[in-house]
Parts: C-alpha cells; structure tokens; sequence
C-alpha cells in the first residue's frame, strides 16, 4: 500500500483548488479516523488559507458537549451531520467534513464493523453518506474512511470554473 499521504495528495489538492477559487474555509469533525482526514487537509496547498482546523471528537462526551450532538446514536446519519454542522459553526467554517462509525473488528450494538456515517456541509447545505467497509482490520477501515470522506468534500465544493 502507498503511503496515505501520497495517495491522498490529489484529492487534497483538488478540494485546495475549489475552496481557493470560491473563497472557503474547511474544518473536520472525526471519530473513528483520530485527526487523519485533518492531516490529510492540512497537507494540501496553502493549507493555512482556507484549512480552519479539526476536531477529533472520539470521546461521545466531546460530540454532544464540544460539537452539539443530540443523535440518540453517535453512530449515525443524524450524528454525522451534527458533527459537520457543529465544527463548522465552532471553528467559523463554510464548510465542513465529519465522520463516525464503527472502526472494528467488533461490531458496536447493531452496528458492524466497518460501518461509516460521513457527512459534508458546504454553506449550510448538507449531504450524507453511510459506507459499509470491510470490518477485518481497523487500519484499512480507517484509511478507506479518510479517502471516502476526502471525496465526498470534494464532490460536494463548488468545482474551479
């Protein structure tokens, strides 16, 4: 496997390039990827112009009383667009990615392994997505999240004209 730095760089650069030409600033929510999205982020060009930063909200008490969770569930749609919402409004981005989920290789209630909420907001308009990983190895469920994740901010920014 490539290093994630590198196999992230192309995407990080892409989502550089569209808030660079739109004028917004980015933030990341994350539970099971423990800051990796935001790594991913901080990397891109001219991070430090529109990277506000991120939360690693692992703990539930930091979704609910840091990011303004009310889901029943911290492994949810509802949660994972709470977590943008929240970061967003917290760290005074337009837009913003956050993810939760089950890492594994246990499942978590009714939730398996490998099961991801993502979720992106781009100037209050918000879209999700719920993944389905392979459960087996934490680290690969990880690294999937992070390029799902990354792809869907991307997919969500308005594209360079």
């Amino acid at each position: 496997m490539e290093d994630p730095a590198d196999e992230f760089a192309a995407i990080a650069d892409d989502i550089g390039e569209r808030v660079r030409a739109s004028g917004l600033r980015v933030a990341a929510a994350e539970s099971l990827t423990s800051g990796a999205i935001a790594n991913a982020l901080g990397a891109g060009p001219d991070a430090s112009q529109w990277f506000q930063g991120g939360v690693v909200a692992y703990a539930e008490s930091v979704k609910r009383e840091v990011l303004g969770v009310t889901a029943e569930s911290v492994t949810s749609a509802q949660c994972a667009r709470e977590l943008a919402t929240g970061v967003a409004r917290l760290l005074g981005a337009e837009a913003a990615v956050a993810v939760t989920g089950v890492g594994g290789p246990e499942p978590e209630g009714d939730e398996p392994a490998g099961s991801v909420y993502a979720a992106v907001t781009v100037r209050g308009d918000i879209r999700d997505a719920h993944f389905q990983f392979d459960g087996g190895d934490p680290s690969v469920v990880v690294h999937q999240t992070v390029r799902a994740a990354l792809e869907l901010l991307r997919d969500a920014l308005p594209e360079v004209p």
